[in-house]
């Protein structure tokens, strides 16, 4: 049904039939041409595939076109860019899309799966014990922050105000903390 009405409104295109609706068209065309490539630009980033893209969209608008719809309404310029949102998202779904049969291939190629010893951490040390042996390791003024804030779950106003700093001076002892205690795990757990 749907492509009989669309075969149907390109014969009247081809033929003059609607040569009100395709003058009408073409100047929305032409004011809306610059907004739809610069909103699918912004989207992509890519000069050749904006273009790409653009121009399906508004060969998408053609053959969606309806009567009913005035091309210079508020309501169409609204549709063009639902058009143009839908488009992107197919575009970004196609992009990023991966083989469903991928790990079929991977067995078939010899693949074993995952190994039994996958754990990077002592399998004997629990993750609490792990964590004290981090802390430990840790300066004072380091120590205090992270406890504050991840094993008492204070706020950053609420650590600031309990240890005399400001909140600024948390947050960068939080950084520098947390940077720190990554640095020190393979070594302590090591």
């Amino acid at each position: 049904m749907n492509i009989a009405r669309q075969s149907k409104q390109e014969r009247n295109l081809a033929t003059g039939q609607d040569a009100v609706d395709v003058q009408a068209f073409q100047r929305f065309y032409e004011d809306n041409l610059h907004l739809i490539y610069r909103y699918v630009y912004s989207k992509v980033g890519n000069r050749e595939e904006a273009e790409d893209l653009t121009s399906q969209i508004f060969m998408k608008a053609v053959r969606l076109l309806s009567s009913e719809r005035g091309a210079g309404s508020a309501s169409w310029q609204r549709w063009l860019f639902q058009v143009a949102r839908t488009t992107l998202a197919d575009y970004w779904r196609s992009h990023y899309r991966f083989p469903l049969d991928s790990l079929e291939e991977l067995l078939d190629a010899g693949w074993q799966g995952p190994s039994e010893e996958v754990s990077l951490s002592c399998p004997d040390e629990r993750p609490a014990e792990r964590v004290q042996r981090i802390l430990q390791a840790l300066p004072a003024h380091y120590r205090e922050v992270l406890i504050c804030r991840f094993l008492l779950n204070l706020s950053i106003k609420e650590t600031a105000l309990r240890l005399g700093l400001s909140e600024a001076n948390v947050k960068v002892l939080q950084f520098r903390a947390l940077k720190r205690a990554a640095e020190l795990e393979s070594v302590v757990t090591g």
